[in-house]
């Protein structure tokens, strides 16, 4: 049903489709009551206005039905909520730095890349701080979204379920370049994962992305 290329998809998606249609069915409703009532209650037809006090059945029913509406859609953000800040124990910690106007990654062993490399079905557990102002890291396709503050540690994590290039963007206005605040996080498999980590050459990482790329366009 959705474009389940990381953990985070189907739960956000569902979590936003559910609204949407609860909004539109309302939005017809409401529509279409007022467009009835204009109509059946003209003045041609009714030239004294009646006041109805009370309907208590009506009033039970208004407050019911929107408070069961509010309670399930609580519900989709707070399971969300909390899939996204329980980090598991064997995720790969990445430090990622926020600067204007540009993103670094840093990695266990102490590489430093200025595009995110993770490996395919692996949790990733990425440790977001800025140097200089409020940014905010945003992948749309995985459906992440972490905003990243001046003197604090933020964590957020994901788990990339295809292999491909994805976009990294701030979410958060930076300044006078803050549209040009991009990033890729570029998913490989384990094996290419590996090659990369353990000493491939600029060209060859080069090429590694391109047909990454390739395959996820394909």
């Amino acid at each position: 049903m959705f474009d389940g290329v990381s953990n985070f998809v189907n739960s956000v998606d569902g979590a936003f489709l559910f609204s949407i249609i609860v909004s539109v069915f309302f939005l017809v409703l409401n529509t279409g009551l007022m467009i009835f009532f204009v109509i059946k209650y003209n003045r041609k037809r009714n030239k004294r206005a009646v006041n109805v006090h009370s309907h208590t059945s009506l009033e039970v029913t208004w407050t019911v039905i929107p408070t069961i509406l509010v309670l399930i859609m609580f519900w989709y953000g707070w399971t969300g909520y909390m899939e996204m800040v329980n980090v598991p124990e064997n995720a790969m910690p990445v430090k990622v730095k926020a600067q204007m106007w540009k993103w670094s990654f840093e990695y266990e062993d102490g590489r430093v890349t200025d595009s995110l490399y993770v490996p395919v079905n692996q949790p990733i557990k990425l440790i977001l701080t800025s140097i200089d102002v409020n940014h905010s890291f945003f992948v749309p396709k995985f459906r992440l979204k972490k905003d990243v503050f001046p003197g604090r540690e933020r964590i957020a994590w994901f788990i990339a379920k295809e292999t491909g290039v994805y976009h990294i963007a701030c979410a958060e206005y930076c300044g006078l370049n803050h549209s040009y605040m991009f990033s890729k996080v570029i998913v490989l498999s384990q094996e290419d994962y590996k090659n990369w980590k353990y000493g491939m050459s600029e060209k060859d990482k080069k090429l590694l992305e391109e047909m990454t790329r390739s395959k996820s366009e394909n």
